[in-house]
């Protein structure tokens, strides 16, 4: 019965040829930044937190199953190590130091912090860009301390939030049984990429600034160890001044083969060190 099942999904949708992410490191802030920019935004006094091969840009997102095409990626550990499929758990320890914003968030100290943040202008008042949240926190470590997290503060506001909430996104609040709409399970390696877990693409924006400058924080960070690593991606050209619609959601045909039981998820009994 099931292989009837997946015949007729197959027919219904075509199983894409997921491919490898290729990922460039960088440690220059202002080229990250200008990736990002997109229309009616103009941007200056960039900064950047992270080690040398902590953030980079990153191609062939579509194939690999992330859901957008490029952009840039900031990580806990090291961007290469994004790359699939899933075989092993990434755990690099950056000694990149920690940041107050996000250790906030979730009330708990943060390690190998990666922060981009910069100025900019909105010449209509909004501000929007679409991202991606993946780690390999899940789905061993969801609703414990080790809650990674990631925030986007808009003149110190977190932006980065759960649709139609007030909770950040983070691995106790996106997995497999909270908000499990806006979640893909990687542990079966359907999708080539290296995280275990990954939400699906969201949309950060935020309406009625004021005219003048100002200031976004990209950052995230290890929670209470440095073990297992996380990442966001951020869609090329999408911090803009009206909204990049979002991509379509090719990881659909992985999504229902699980909802039928077609994709069996492995088991990752990993200790945390």
């Amino acid at each position: 019965m099931k292989k009837k099942i997946a015949l007729a999904l197959s027919l219904l949708f075509p199983l894409p040829a997921f491919s490898s992410l290729t990922i460039t490191t960088t440690n220059n802030g202002s080229d990250l930044a200008n990736a990002l920019q997109g229309a009616g935004v103009t941007i200056s006094n960039v900064a950047l937190q992270g080690a040398q091969t902590q953030q980079g840009f990153f191609s062939g997102g579509l194939s690999a199953g992330i859901g957008f095409e490029s952009g840039i990626i900031l990580t806990t550990g090291d961007a290469n190590s994004a790359v699939g499929p899933n075989t092993n758990s990434n755990s690099t320890t950056t000694d990149s130091g920690s940041d107050t914003d996000l250790g906030a968030l979730i009330n708990a100290t943060v390690l190998d912090a990666n922060v981009l943040e910069f100025d900019f202008q909105s010449d209509s008042g909004n501000i929007s860009f679409n991202y991606v949240f993946a780690s390999e926190e899940y789905n061993e470590f969801v609703n414990s301390n080790f809650n990674d997290v990631f925030g986007f503060f808009l003149d110190g506001v977190n932006i980065a939030l759960i649709p139609g909430t007030s909770a950040p996104v983070s691995i106790n609040n996106v997995n497999l049984d909270v908000n499990s709409i806006f979640y893909q399970n990687n542990e079966n390696a359907f999708f080539n990429v290296q995280y275990d877990g990954f939400t699906t693409v969201l949309n950060a924006s935020f309406s009625g600034l004021s005219n003048g400058n100002h200031h976004i924080k990209l950052a995230i960070a290890d929670a209470t160890d440095s073990a297992l690593d996380s990442a966001v991606f951020l869609q090329a050209e999408s911090f803009s001044s009206s909204t990049v619609p979002l991509p379509p959601a090719i990881w659909l045909f992985g999504s229902v083969l699980a909802g039928f039981g077609l994709i069996k998820p492995r088991k990752n009994y990993l200790n945390k060190i």
